[in-house]
């Protein structure tokens, strides 16, 4: 298990985003449309996982689909902007579905998924989720499994450009999550994951860092993602 990316909630199109980052120094993409959801994104690859940007294309078709993080963009986005969830990717989500059911998880069950890349091409990939209320409580992330092996995808990304050198030289080291109550929200995440809880209301995903704090108001969501050179 590893972080595959983590998920910015905007209003924003892709391309605004695009230029934004760029003006910034940074170098993100256009990803492509989620055309069965009414979605679209930008994306940011570093060396460890990526961030995406994502934003509702088509509003009145969004407002329809009975997917978990579509409904979870329009309620937070309805608010403001802002980092919204993770996604961990799994070797095998099937048998992941089975584990975590049998700790008493409700799954949404192994979906299926697609993206149609700005060049038109179509990328596949499995994905699950914990079955939970839309709310201002803290989104249990959601699982993934790539059609193609993640050192084939990499490869693909660093040919086409979107993974340059420069952002290779970037890794997610740490993500920080605001709840009102982090001994529990971590209590539940480690059972979930079936993870080692540190002394600092902490755990390690691969070589990421998921850390909890106490706020006092708002919603419990991620907060803050901390990017920084290998």
């Amino acid at each position: 298990m590893k972080l595959d990316h983590v998920v910015y909630f905007t209003s924003k199109c892709p391309s605004d985003v695009v230029e934004e980052q760029k003006k910034a120094g940074k170098h993100a993409v256009i990803g492509g449309k989620h055309e069965k959801w009414g979605t679209h994104n930008a994306l940011m690859y570093v060396k460890n996982a990526y961030i995406e940007w994502l934003s509702v294309e088509r509003p009145e078709f969004a407002k329809q689909v009975n997917h978990p993080l579509t409904r979870l963009l329009l309620h937070d986005v309805a608010e403001q902007d802002g980092w919204g969830t993770l996604c961990l990717s799994v070797p095998n989500i099937e048998q992941f579905n089975e584990e975590i059911t049998n700790k008493g998880f409700a799954t949404s069950g192994v979906l299926d998924a697609e993206r149609r890349t700005a060049s038109g091409e179509l990328r596949r990939w499995k994905m699950l989720f914990v079955d939970q209320p839309i709310s201002h409580e803290l989104p249990y992330p959601f699982f993934i499994e790539w059609e193609t092996p993640e050192e084939e995808r990499f490869e693909q990304l660093r040919a086409e450009g979107t993974l340059t050198k420069e952002n290779e030289e970037l890794e997610i080291k740490e993500c920080i999550f605001g709840v009102e109550d982090p001994l529990r929200d971590i209590g539940e995440w480690a059972v979930l994951l079936s993870q080692k809880v540190g002394d600092s209301n902490d755990m390690m995903i691969g070589n990421v860092r998921m850390r909890f704090v106490r706020q006092e108001e708002g919603k419990d969501r991620l907060n803050d993602v901390v990017i920084g050179k290998r």
